[in-house]
């Protein structure tokens, strides 16, 4: 069996998948990074060998998300693309006629609008993390309610209360608040869905036009609460693909097919599984040479640099070959 690999390498997860050649996704999993990145990249190199046939041959790897090019260090990536393309080009596949894409992850959200299959815009917020997975996980804790049944608990809600949700502490005592009026819990947990889509809507989607068909994807996208605040608030149907968690991943495995067919399928730079094996080392240090003082950041395998970034002028990486 010949097939891709993607990967989306993010500060909350990690999620790899294989596909087979015509982009069908053959197996895929999500992890927990953790803090270390190379580790969790390694680990899931070893879990998705064991997933797949063992006469799997690799064609081409791709890597996306704010880990991206680490990751494409350590697997030997063929393409290594900004999560913006990998989402919407995955969403694509699935909805060819998608016009937006609404993706919540672990630490940050995004929307992206499509008009033709074509990225006209987007938007990210990364300086408040309302909203996001790492928030609802935290209030699941101290709520006492499995993360997995928080949406049921929404739908549940006869009389939704509403709250703060343009702040992480304000939404939190707000809900506080509310729990010491007496309210149900199914009734904050849905106020708090409700708050958590106004929030987005009024700041990374703001001034966008939110056309359907709207695709929700990220690990956020498994809340039903949040899908249905969003179909209440855009008035239309929202559709969340059977793959929501590794929408990146995929579209990463898509577009090193796409970029090994023009390549005329070459050789891939895949290192291969024994990659998980292998020793990894990450190092900085400040470049010195002008005004600057880029930060560069260098990647060891077995004691070999084989890959550096960060450096403005691009020094650092011409002097790689001579190194390796």
């Amino acid at each position: 069996m010949r097939g891709y690999l993607g990967g989306d390498v993010g500060s909350v997860s990690t999620n790899l998948l294989a596909t087979d050649e015509h982009g069908t996704i053959i197996t895929s999993l999500y992890i927990r990074t953790q803090g270390q990145p190379i580790a969790a990249i390694q680990e899931g190199l070893a879990m998705l060998q064991q997933e797949l046939p063992h006469d799997f041959e690799v064609c081409g790897a791709g890597a996306t998300g704010s880990g991206r090019t680490l990751a494409g260090a350590i697997v030997g990536a063929d393409l290594v693309k900004n999560e913006i393309t990998a989402h919407a080009v995955a969403a694509s596949r699935l909805v060819p006629d998608v016009q937006t894409v609404l993706e919540i992850g672990g630490q940050d959200s995004k929307i992206i609008i499509l008009r033709d299959g074509v990225v006209t815009d987007f938007a990210m917020n990364t300086v408040c993390a309302a909203g996001t997975g790492s928030f609802l996980d935290h209030q699941a804790q101290r709520l006492n309610v499995p993360i997995e049944e928080f949406g049921n608990y929404a739908l549940k809600a006869k009389n939704p209360v509403r709250i703060a949700g343009r702040c992480t502490v304000f939404a939190e005592s707000d809900m506080v608040h509310k729990q010491q009026l007496g309210h149900s819990l199914e009734d904050i947990i849905a106020g708090l869905c409700e708050a958590l889509v106004r929030n987005y809507l009024n700041n990374v989607a703001r001034g966008k036009d939110i056309l359907p068909p709207v695709v929700f994807q990220g690990g956020v996208a498994a809340n039903t609460g949040i899908k249905t605040a969003f179909e209440k608030a855009l008035k239309t149907q929202v559709y969340v693909p059977e793959y929501y968690g590794v929408m990146g991943a995929w579209g990463a495995a898509l577009l090193a097919s796409e970029k090994m067919a023009v390549d005329n399928n070459g050789p891939s730079k895949f290192r291969g599984f024994q990659a998980a094996k292998l020793d990894y080392e990450a190092s900085s240090f400040d470049c010195q040479g002008c005004p600057n003082q880029c930060e560069v950041i260098s990647i060891s395998m077995e004691g070999k640099v084989i890959a550096r970034w960060g450096d403005r002028c691009g020094r650092w990486e011409s002097m790689l070959g001579s190194i390796t």
